[in-house]
């Protein structure tokens, strides 16, 4: 049996681990099903953005005329769009591949892995043996129990990139991150879209006056459906059906949708039922997902989860930033740790979303005296130069400190705004240096600025 100083089970940010591990002279093992690089470059974040930019742009075309200027778009060529977001991820991967065959360290184990029992994995029909574990294996579409969905041919984040033909329609169920980056996707390319989702509102975990606002401008451009129940679906010659229940002002109400393309949007599921970890004693919480301490550690000593798999911040940059310090950790023999709090996120919509930090429920909730600043992109000379009239910033601060506890925006440019705040945060989280730095004006990273000058105690 092969033994190794450090075994890394997934590809994704388990690659920082093993770049720190190998350049440190450890016998490295990368355990992988593939494809390589994990979800982020090949399915998720990079390919997808790929497609929305082209999205983005149509719809500034569309809008253009709000400015004076009158355009029309004369074809859009979804095969080209998609071949070229394709041709990206066969480079990345191919590069990968070059990358593992040049050097015998990191082994490369290909394929799926279980733990038969303590730090002993098979792969295919070899065991191996390590001294350290690092489990960054991720997650995978969930797909909820729908009647009748296991005998339709539906979509998700994964195989809707093998897409050639653009839909006439499609059917997307799920309003979180995904199904409205999705729905903005392909109502752009000229798809007529239905957005289905079941609580009351779109993103459910942001602030309410966002998800109210992205509702209204989405359904501009499609049919959004919230507080939906799908009761069946059916697949047909050519198109599918989707039976749904529909709760409005207290009445329910039966509507039948019939669309070419169905797609699965509804979140995640942890990849660690794949792994058996009952044979070493690393524990999951009742949705799978790896429970782990402050550095990583599972409770199984010398294994260690990051990334998605551990259910906390399921974003790639808050994966690879674990994935680093668990790095440092093993390295240095620290015991550093990752402050969640200011962790942002955006969300690729039209328009665009991100946050840091708490909302204004979240931080009521634990307990803190508020001072709120909304702040209109109008307000500023920039934003009024774009006609943006709808996006804003809102910033929540701890009235007893002046800390910065969150930061939510909507509008253009928000996951660029948000990286001033989220500065801020780190460094200390007062507001010092968005009060007294010197803004470029006009420029929209005044209206962080701005958003301090009105504050309101709530």
């Amino acid at each position: 049996m092969e033994k190794y100083d450090v075994i890394v089970i997934g590809s994704g940010v388990g690659m920082n681990i093993i770049d720190e591990a190998v350049n440190h002279d450890m016998k490295v093992a990368l355990v992988d099903k593939g494809p390589l690089g994990g979800t982020c470059p090949n399915l998720g974040c990079i390919p997808s953005k790929v497609l929305i930019t082209v999205a983005d742009r149509i719809v500034e075309i569309q809008e253009s005329k709000k400015l004076g200027v009158t355009a029309d778009i004369v074809d859009i060529n979804f095969r080209a769009i998609m071949n070229r977001m394709r041709k990206g991820v066969r480079e990345r991967q191919s590069y990968m591949k070059k990358g593992l065959s040049q050097s015998g360290n990191p082994a490369y184990y290909q394929g799926e892995c279980h733990f038969v029992r303590d730090y002993v994995i098979k792969v295919g029909d070899a065991e191996i043996q390590g001294d350290k574990f690092f489990i960054a294996c991720g997650t995978r579409p969930a797909i909820p129990p729908i009647k009748g969905l296991e005998k339709v041919k539906y979509l998700t984040n994964e195989t809707v990139l093998k897409l050639k033909e653009m839909p006439e329609k499609i059917v997307i169920i799920g309003g979180g991150y995904i199904g409205v980056e999705y729905a903005h996707f392909f109502s752009a390319m000229g798809s007529r879209v239905t957005l289905l989702e079941m609580t009351d509102r779109l993103i459910a975990g942001e602030e309410p006056a966002i998800a109210d606002l992205l509702k209204a401008k989405l359904s501009r451009r499609m049919q959004v459906m919230t507080g939906v129940s799908i009761e069946s679906v059916r697949q047909n010659n050519r198109s599918i059906s989707v039976s749904t229940v529909v709760k409005s002002k207290g009445r329910d109400r039966k509507i039948k949708l019939t669309s070419q393309h169905l797609m699965i949007a509804t979140g995640r599921k942890s990849n660690a039922d794949t792994l058996k970890l009952e044979n070493t004693g690393i524990d999951v919480d009742d949705k799978d997902f790896i429970k782990v301490d402050k550095y990583f550690e599972t409770t199984k000593k010398n294994i260690y989860a990051v990334g998605d798999i551990s259910g906390k911040y399921m974003f790639t940059h808050v994966g690879n930033r674990e994935a680093s310090i668990a790095a440092e950790n093993l390295i240095n023999g620290e015991q550093l740790e990752i402050n969640y709090h200011a962790c942002p996120h955006a969300i690729y919509s039209y328009p665009q979303i991100a946050s840091v930090g708490m909302t204004e429920k979240q931080a009521k909730g634990a307990g803190y005296t508020l001072l709120v600043g909304t702040t209109a992109y109008m307000d500023v000379a920039k934003g009024e130069a774009l006609m943006e009239s709808d996006g804003f910033v809102k910033i929540i601060l701890n009235k007893d400190t002046a800390d910065i506890l969150g930061c939510h925006i909507i509008g253009p440019y928000a996951p660029i705004l948000i990286q001033e705040v989220v500065n801020a945060m780190t460094t200390g989280g007062q507001t010092d240096e968005l009060i007294n730095g010197i803004h470029i004006h006009p420029a929209m990273p005044e209206v962080i600025q701005a958003s301090l000058s009105h504050l309101e105690e709530v």
